[in-house]
Protein backbone atom coordinates (compact mmCIF):
# COMPACT_ATOMS: atom_id res chain seq x y z
CA UNK A 1 0.00 0.00 0.00
CA UNK A 2 1.57 3.25 -1.16
CA UNK A 3 1.56 6.56 1.18
CA UNK A 4 -0.43 9.15 0.40
CA UNK A 5 0.64 12.02 -1.56
CA UNK A 6 0.29 15.59 -0.97
CA UNK A 7 -0.15 18.75 -2.55
CA UNK A 8 0.52 21.85 -0.14
CA UNK A 9 3.30 21.84 2.30
CA UNK A 10 3.08 20.50 5.51
CA UNK A 11 2.18 21.95 8.49
CA UNK A 12 4.93 20.79 10.61
CA UNK A 13 7.58 22.66 8.29
CA UNK A 14 5.29 25.91 8.58
CA UNK A 15 4.81 25.43 12.63
CA UNK A 16 8.71 24.68 12.67
CA UNK A 17 9.54 27.69 10.88
CA UNK A 18 7.49 29.85 12.97
CA UNK A 19 8.80 28.64 16.01
CA UNK A 20 12.37 28.81 14.76
CA UNK A 21 11.93 32.32 13.79
CA UNK A 22 9.09 34.14 16.30
CA UNK A 23 10.23 37.23 18.07
CA UNK A 24 8.46 37.27 21.59
CA UNK A 25 6.72 40.35 21.83
CA UNK A 26 6.43 42.44 24.94
CA UNK A 27 3.20 41.06 25.93
CA UNK A 28 4.46 37.50 24.68
CA UNK A 29 7.18 37.14 27.73
CA UNK A 30 4.46 38.64 30.45
CA UNK A 31 1.98 36.15 29.98
CA UNK A 32 5.56 33.49 29.74
CA UNK A 33 6.79 35.11 33.38
CA UNK A 34 2.88 34.70 34.75
CA UNK A 35 2.83 31.01 33.39
CA UNK A 36 6.09 30.12 34.95
CA UNK A 37 5.31 31.60 38.29
CA UNK A 38 1.71 30.33 38.28
CA UNK A 39 3.01 26.77 37.06
CA UNK A 40 6.11 26.36 39.11
CA UNK A 41 3.83 27.31 42.35
CA UNK A 42 1.39 24.83 41.40
CA UNK A 43 4.17 22.18 40.73
CA UNK A 44 5.74 22.76 44.68
CA UNK A 45 2.31 22.75 46.13
CA UNK A 46 2.04 19.14 44.96
CA UNK A 47 5.14 18.24 46.60
CA UNK A 48 3.98 15.97 49.08
CA UNK A 49 1.63 13.95 46.85
CA UNK A 50 2.23 10.51 46.77
CA UNK A 51 2.61 10.05 42.50
CA UNK A 52 5.29 12.05 42.77
CA UNK A 53 7.59 8.96 44.61
CA UNK A 54 5.86 6.62 42.02
CA UNK A 55 7.18 8.87 39.43
CA UNK A 56 10.59 8.68 40.34
CA UNK A 57 11.57 6.39 37.55
CA UNK A 58 10.45 8.62 35.17
CA UNK A 59 12.72 11.66 33.38
CA UNK A 60 12.98 15.17 35.27
CA UNK A 61 10.86 16.41 32.74
CA UNK A 62 8.35 14.11 32.88
CA UNK A 63 8.09 13.92 37.28
CA UNK A 64 7.94 18.21 37.20
CA UNK A 65 5.07 17.49 34.34
CA UNK A 66 3.38 15.31 36.73
CA UNK A 67 4.08 17.82 40.00
CA UNK A 68 2.61 21.02 37.98
CA UNK A 69 -0.61 18.62 36.90
CA UNK A 70 -1.42 16.47 39.64
CA UNK A 71 -3.35 19.07 41.76
CA UNK A 72 -5.17 20.14 38.69
CA UNK A 73 -4.13 24.20 39.33
CA UNK A 74 -2.86 24.94 36.26
CA UNK A 75 -3.47 26.81 33.82
CA UNK A 76 -5.66 26.60 30.53
CA UNK A 77 -5.74 27.45 26.99
CA UNK A 78 -9.44 27.61 26.04
CA UNK A 79 -9.48 27.45 22.10
CA UNK A 80 -7.30 23.98 22.23
CA UNK A 81 -8.93 23.16 25.75
CA UNK A 82 -5.13 22.49 26.82
CA UNK A 83 -2.99 22.67 29.73
CA UNK A 84 -0.29 24.28 27.91
CA UNK A 85 2.13 25.67 30.83
CA UNK A 86 2.30 22.22 32.55
CA UNK A 87 3.42 20.71 29.46
CA UNK A 88 5.87 23.74 28.04
CA UNK A 89 7.49 24.78 31.28
CA UNK A 90 9.03 21.77 32.78
CA UNK A 91 10.50 21.27 29.40
CA UNK A 92 11.87 24.37 28.78
CA UNK A 93 13.45 24.17 32.27
CA UNK A 94 15.05 20.68 31.85
CA UNK A 95 17.11 21.56 29.16
CA UNK A 96 18.14 24.72 30.90
CA UNK A 97 15.96 27.25 28.92
CA UNK A 98 13.53 30.37 28.69
CA UNK A 99 10.79 31.74 28.14
CA UNK A 100 11.48 31.69 23.92
CA UNK A 101 11.57 27.61 24.44
CA UNK A 102 8.75 27.96 26.46
CA UNK A 103 6.92 30.19 23.95
CA UNK A 104 7.63 27.97 21.03
CA UNK A 105 6.67 25.04 22.40
CA UNK A 106 3.36 26.55 23.75
CA UNK A 107 2.58 28.08 20.51
CA UNK A 108 2.75 24.96 18.61
CA UNK A 109 0.71 23.16 21.35
CA UNK A 110 -2.18 25.73 21.13
CA UNK A 111 -2.22 25.77 17.21
CA UNK A 112 -2.36 21.71 16.80
CA UNK A 113 -5.09 21.54 19.50
CA UNK A 114 -7.02 24.14 17.90
CA UNK A 115 -6.61 22.27 14.73
CA UNK A 116 -8.10 19.03 16.69
CA UNK A 117 -10.90 21.07 17.73
CA UNK A 118 -13.62 20.55 19.92
CA UNK A 119 -14.62 17.51 18.53
CA UNK A 120 -11.08 16.28 19.18
CA UNK A 121 -11.59 16.83 23.14
CA UNK A 122 -15.88 15.95 22.85
CA UNK A 123 -14.74 12.08 21.72
CA UNK A 124 -12.80 11.19 25.00
CA UNK A 125 -9.21 12.35 24.07
CA UNK A 126 -7.05 14.26 26.78
CA UNK A 127 -5.80 17.19 24.14
CA UNK A 128 -3.70 18.28 26.92
CA UNK A 129 -1.32 14.90 26.12
CA UNK A 130 -1.88 14.74 21.99
CA UNK A 131 -1.40 18.31 21.12
CA UNK A 132 0.97 18.52 24.41
CA UNK A 133 3.79 15.97 22.70
CA UNK A 134 4.12 17.84 19.62
CA UNK A 135 4.35 21.11 21.47
CA UNK A 136 7.03 19.62 23.78
CA UNK A 137 8.85 18.75 21.08
CA UNK A 138 8.61 22.25 19.12
CA UNK A 139 9.70 24.02 22.74
CA UNK A 140 12.89 21.21 23.20
CA UNK A 141 13.91 21.60 19.96
CA UNK A 142 14.62 25.19 19.88
CA UNK A 143 15.75 25.01 23.70
CA UNK A 144 18.28 22.67 21.94
CA UNK A 145 18.94 25.16 19.16
CA UNK A 146 17.99 23.36 15.93
CA UNK A 147 17.06 24.78 12.94
CA UNK A 148 13.29 24.56 11.03
CA UNK A 149 14.09 20.88 9.75
CA UNK A 150 15.31 19.89 13.04
CA UNK A 151 12.10 21.08 14.94
CA UNK A 152 10.28 19.46 12.45
CA UNK A 153 11.40 16.30 12.76
CA UNK A 154 11.24 16.59 16.02
CA UNK A 155 7.55 16.86 16.15
CA UNK A 156 7.03 13.69 13.61
CA UNK A 157 9.20 11.78 15.83
CA UNK A 158 7.08 12.83 19.03
CA UNK A 159 3.47 11.39 17.17
CA UNK A 160 3.74 7.98 17.80
CA UNK A 161 3.75 9.52 21.58
CA UNK A 162 0.51 11.69 21.18
CA UNK A 163 -1.94 10.18 23.14
CA UNK A 164 -3.97 9.93 26.26
CA UNK A 165 -7.43 9.57 27.67
CA UNK A 166 -9.92 11.68 29.48
CA UNK A 167 -11.53 7.67 31.06
CA UNK A 168 -7.83 8.73 32.92
CA UNK A 169 -9.49 11.85 34.94
CA UNK A 170 -9.65 11.38 38.73
CA UNK A 171 -6.75 8.79 38.73
CA UNK A 172 -2.74 9.39 38.88
CA UNK A 173 -3.16 7.75 35.35
CA UNK A 174 -3.85 12.13 34.20
CA UNK A 175 -0.85 13.33 35.31
CA UNK A 176 0.93 10.50 34.48
CA UNK A 177 -0.18 11.26 31.23
CA UNK A 178 0.98 14.60 31.35
CA UNK A 179 4.38 13.60 32.19
CA UNK A 180 4.72 11.26 29.10
CA UNK A 181 3.71 13.76 26.51
CA UNK A 182 6.80 16.24 28.58
CA UNK A 183 9.04 13.23 28.26
CA UNK A 184 7.93 11.98 24.78
CA UNK A 185 8.54 15.35 23.30
CA UNK A 186 12.14 15.77 24.94
CA UNK A 187 13.17 12.55 23.85
CA UNK A 188 12.00 13.45 20.14
CA UNK A 189 13.93 16.36 19.74
CA UNK A 190 16.95 15.04 21.49
CA UNK A 191 16.83 11.79 18.48
CA UNK A 192 16.06 14.78 15.83
CA UNK A 193 19.23 16.46 17.34
CA UNK A 194 20.92 13.04 17.15
CA UNK A 195 20.32 13.28 13.13
CA UNK A 196 16.99 10.73 13.19
CA UNK A 197 15.07 11.00 9.97
CA UNK A 198 11.74 11.67 9.92
CA UNK A 199 8.85 12.43 7.26
CA UNK A 200 7.10 15.97 8.52
CA UNK A 201 3.75 14.59 7.19
CA UNK A 202 3.37 12.49 9.73
CA UNK A 203 1.68 15.41 11.66
CA UNK A 204 -0.24 16.06 8.90
CA UNK A 205 -1.42 12.77 8.59
CA UNK A 206 -1.84 12.33 12.47
CA UNK A 207 -4.43 15.12 12.73
CA UNK A 208 -6.59 14.14 9.98
CA UNK A 209 -6.83 10.45 11.67
CA UNK A 210 -7.75 12.26 14.77
CA UNK A 211 -10.46 13.82 12.76
CA UNK A 212 -8.97 17.67 12.73
CA UNK A 213 -7.45 19.83 9.55
CA UNK A 214 -4.31 20.45 9.14
CA UNK A 215 -5.03 23.11 6.27
CA UNK A 216 -6.85 25.69 8.85
CA UNK A 217 -3.67 26.48 10.86
CA UNK A 218 -3.18 30.13 11.75
CA UNK A 219 -0.09 31.75 11.23
CA UNK A 220 -0.59 34.95 10.81
CA UNK A 221 -1.77 36.09 14.31
CA UNK A 222 1.34 37.75 16.04
CA UNK A 223 0.84 36.81 19.41
CA UNK A 224 2.52 33.69 20.62
CA UNK A 225 -0.79 31.92 22.07
CA UNK A 226 -3.38 33.39 20.83
CA UNK A 227 -6.49 34.25 22.63
CA UNK A 228 -4.10 34.20 26.41
CA UNK A 229 -4.12 31.43 29.14
CA UNK A 230 -6.53 31.17 31.54
CA UNK A 231 -5.58 31.25 35.07
CA UNK A 232 -7.19 28.80 37.66
CA UNK A 233 -8.35 30.18 40.76
CA UNK A 234 -9.88 26.94 42.33
CA UNK A 235 -7.73 23.83 42.64
CA UNK A 236 -9.83 21.15 40.21
CA UNK A 237 -10.99 20.92 36.60
CA UNK A 238 -11.32 24.18 35.00
CA UNK A 239 -14.78 22.98 33.99
CA UNK A 240 -15.39 23.34 37.37
CA UNK A 241 -14.40 27.06 37.67
CA UNK A 242 -17.06 28.76 36.66
CA UNK A 243 -19.82 26.48 38.34
CA UNK A 244 -18.16 27.17 41.91
CA UNK A 245 -18.08 31.17 40.83
CA UNK A 246 -21.95 31.17 40.81
CA UNK A 247 -22.10 29.00 43.87
CA UNK A 248 -19.56 31.28 45.87
CA UNK A 249 -21.67 34.50 44.60
CA UNK A 250 -24.92 32.58 46.20
CA UNK A 251 -23.55 31.79 49.06
CA UNK A 252 -22.32 35.45 49.57
CA UNK A 253 -25.29 36.31 49.91
CA UNK A 254 -26.30 34.23 52.80
CA UNK A 255 -27.70 31.16 53.05
CA UNK A 256 -28.44 28.90 55.77
CA UNK A 257 -26.88 25.51 54.31
CA UNK A 258 -29.00 23.78 57.04
CA UNK A 259 -32.14 24.69 55.54
CA UNK A 260 -31.12 23.50 51.35
CA UNK A 261 -33.73 21.34 50.14
CA UNK A 262 -32.98 21.17 46.50
CA UNK A 263 -30.20 22.77 44.26
CA UNK A 264 -30.46 22.92 40.31
CA UNK A 265 -27.70 23.50 38.17
CA UNK A 266 -28.34 24.52 34.40
CA UNK A 267 -25.93 24.35 32.00
CA UNK A 268 -24.91 23.85 28.44
CA UNK A 269 -23.75 19.66 28.23
CA UNK A 270 -20.99 20.63 26.31
CA UNK A 271 -19.10 22.70 29.61
CA UNK A 272 -19.68 19.09 31.61
CA UNK A 273 -17.55 17.02 29.67
CA UNK A 274 -15.07 16.04 31.77
CA UNK A 275 -16.78 16.24 34.89
CA UNK A 276 -17.50 12.42 34.87
CA UNK A 277 -18.10 11.90 38.63
CA UNK A 278 -21.37 12.71 40.27
CA UNK A 279 -21.12 11.31 43.57
CA UNK A 280 -17.14 11.55 44.49
CA UNK A 281 -15.26 8.74 46.82
CA UNK A 282 -11.92 10.93 46.66
CA UNK A 283 -10.20 14.23 46.04
CA UNK A 284 -9.24 13.36 43.24
CA UNK A 285 -12.82 12.31 41.86
CA UNK A 286 -14.06 15.22 43.31
CA UNK A 287 -12.34 17.71 41.02
CA UNK A 288 -13.99 16.37 38.23
CA UNK A 289 -17.84 16.51 39.78
CA UNK A 290 -19.61 19.19 39.53
CA UNK A 291 -22.28 18.40 42.14
CA UNK A 292 -19.64 17.71 44.71
CA UNK A 293 -17.84 21.35 43.68
CA UNK A 294 -21.40 23.03 44.07
CA UNK A 295 -21.82 21.90 47.52
CA UNK A 296 -18.46 22.89 48.34
CA UNK A 297 -18.78 26.02 47.28
CA UNK A 298 -22.06 26.71 49.44
CA UNK A 299 -20.57 25.40 52.64
CA UNK A 300 -17.15 27.34 52.21
CA UNK A 301 -15.96 30.49 52.11
CA UNK A 302 -12.96 29.96 49.85
CA UNK A 303 -12.29 26.94 47.82
CA UNK A 304 -8.72 25.78 48.70
CA UNK A 305 -6.57 22.70 48.90
CA UNK A 306 -8.28 20.94 51.59
CA UNK A 307 -11.66 21.20 50.20
CA UNK A 308 -10.26 18.26 47.54
CA UNK A 309 -9.12 16.03 50.64
CA UNK A 310 -10.61 12.90 51.05
CA UNK A 311 -12.09 13.93 54.16
CA UNK A 312 -13.57 16.88 52.90
CA UNK A 313 -15.47 14.90 50.11
CA UNK A 314 -16.74 12.01 53.07
CA UNK A 315 -18.30 15.04 55.53
CA UNK A 316 -21.61 14.32 56.07
CA UNK A 317 -23.20 17.62 55.18
CA UNK A 318 -21.37 17.58 51.77
CA UNK A 319 -22.60 13.84 50.97
CA UNK A 320 -26.13 15.23 51.92
CA UNK A 321 -25.93 17.87 49.87
CA UNK A 322 -24.66 16.31 47.18
CA UNK A 323 -27.70 13.67 46.78
CA UNK A 324 -29.92 16.93 46.39
CA UNK A 325 -28.19 17.98 43.69
CA UNK A 326 -30.16 17.94 39.95
CA UNK A 327 -28.14 18.96 36.61
CA UNK A 328 -30.46 20.18 34.00
CA UNK A 329 -28.50 20.34 30.61
CA UNK A 330 -29.02 21.85 27.32
CA UNK A 331 -27.64 21.14 23.91
CA UNK A 332 -25.15 23.19 21.79
CA UNK A 333 -21.75 25.27 21.82
CA UNK A 334 -18.68 24.02 21.01
CA UNK A 335 -16.37 24.43 24.15
CA UNK A 336 -16.09 24.33 27.69
CA UNK A 337 -17.05 28.33 28.52
CA UNK A 338 -20.41 28.34 25.91
CA UNK A 339 -23.28 29.61 27.29
CA UNK A 340 -23.55 30.42 30.95
CA UNK A 341 -24.28 28.31 34.25
CA UNK A 342 -26.84 28.96 36.58
CA UNK A 343 -26.82 27.37 40.27
CA UNK A 344 -30.64 27.89 41.86
CA UNK A 345 -30.61 27.14 46.15
CA UNK A 346 -33.97 26.08 47.29
CA UNK A 347 -34.12 26.36 51.35
CA UNK A 348 -37.31 26.89 53.60
CA UNK A 349 -37.03 30.55 53.14
CA UNK A 350 -37.47 30.49 49.24
CA UNK A 351 -35.66 30.07 46.23
CA UNK A 352 -31.85 31.92 45.42
CA UNK A 353 -30.52 32.19 41.48
CA UNK A 354 -27.04 32.90 40.23
CA UNK A 355 -25.78 32.64 36.86
CA UNK A 356 -21.86 33.23 35.57
CA UNK A 357 -20.71 33.59 32.34
CA UNK A 358 -16.85 34.27 32.65
CA UNK A 359 -15.27 32.08 35.72
CA UNK A 360 -12.50 34.57 37.52
CA UNK A 361 -9.04 34.10 35.88
CA UNK A 362 -10.71 33.15 32.53
CA UNK A 363 -9.08 35.56 29.36
CA UNK A 364 -12.41 37.72 29.60
CA UNK A 365 -12.39 37.95 33.52
CA UNK A 366 -8.46 38.11 34.08
CA UNK A 367 -6.80 37.31 37.45
CA UNK A 368 -6.17 40.79 39.54
CA UNK A 369 -2.24 40.96 40.78
CA UNK A 370 -3.82 40.30 44.21
CA UNK A 371 -5.77 37.16 43.05
CA UNK A 372 -2.23 35.46 41.49
CA UNK A 373 -0.68 36.75 44.68
CA UNK A 374 -2.81 34.85 46.86
CA UNK A 375 -3.15 31.65 44.73
CA UNK A 376 0.84 31.60 44.75
CA UNK A 377 1.14 32.38 48.25
CA UNK A 378 -0.97 29.42 49.27
CA UNK A 379 1.05 27.40 46.94
CA UNK A 380 4.14 28.34 48.66
CA UNK A 381 2.84 27.92 52.28
CA UNK A 382 5.30 25.79 54.46
CA UNK A 383 8.53 26.07 52.16
CA UNK A 384 10.96 28.59 52.56
CA UNK A 385 10.15 30.16 48.76
CA UNK A 386 9.22 33.59 47.97
CA UNK A 387 7.43 34.75 44.52
CA UNK A 388 10.46 36.84 43.76
CA UNK A 389 12.57 33.46 43.84
CA UNK A 390 10.62 31.87 40.58
CA UNK A 391 12.73 33.07 37.82
CA UNK A 392 13.76 31.61 34.33
CA UNK A 393 17.19 31.07 35.51
CA UNK A 394 16.11 29.79 39.17
CA UNK A 395 13.25 27.62 38.85
CA UNK A 396 14.48 24.48 37.78
CA UNK A 397 16.87 24.26 41.02
CA UNK A 398 13.80 25.12 42.95
CA UNK A 399 12.02 22.02 41.06
CA UNK A 400 15.19 19.54 41.46
CA UNK A 401 14.84 20.78 45.22
CA UNK A 402 11.46 19.78 46.18
CA UNK A 403 10.11 17.82 43.18
CA UNK A 404 12.70 15.39 41.73
CA UNK A 405 12.64 11.81 43.47
CA UNK A 406 15.63 9.28 42.69
CA UNK A 407 14.36 6.18 41.46
CA UNK A 408 14.19 3.42 43.85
Amino acid sequence: MSLETHDRPSITNGLAQWAVSMEPAAEDLVLADRALLDTVAVGLAARAEPILSIAAVLSEEAQWAVACHIIDFDDLHMPSTTHISTVCVPVALSLGAGARSYLAGAAVMARVGTLLGWPHYAAGWHATTTAGAIGAAAGAAVALGLDADGVGRAMALAVPAAGGVQRSFGTDAKSLQVGFAAHAGVRAARLAAAGASADLYAVDDWIGLLGGSAEQVDLSGTASIPDGLAIKLYPCCYALQRPIGAAAALRAQGIDVSSIQRIVVRTPRVSVKPLIHSRPRTGLEAKFSLEYAVVAALLEEHIRFDTFSDEQVGRPEATRLVELVEVDLTEGGDQLLHGEVEVEVHTAGGVRRGALAYPPGSPQNPPTGEDLRLKIEDCLTGIPVQVGDITWASAAGLLRTYLTRAPG
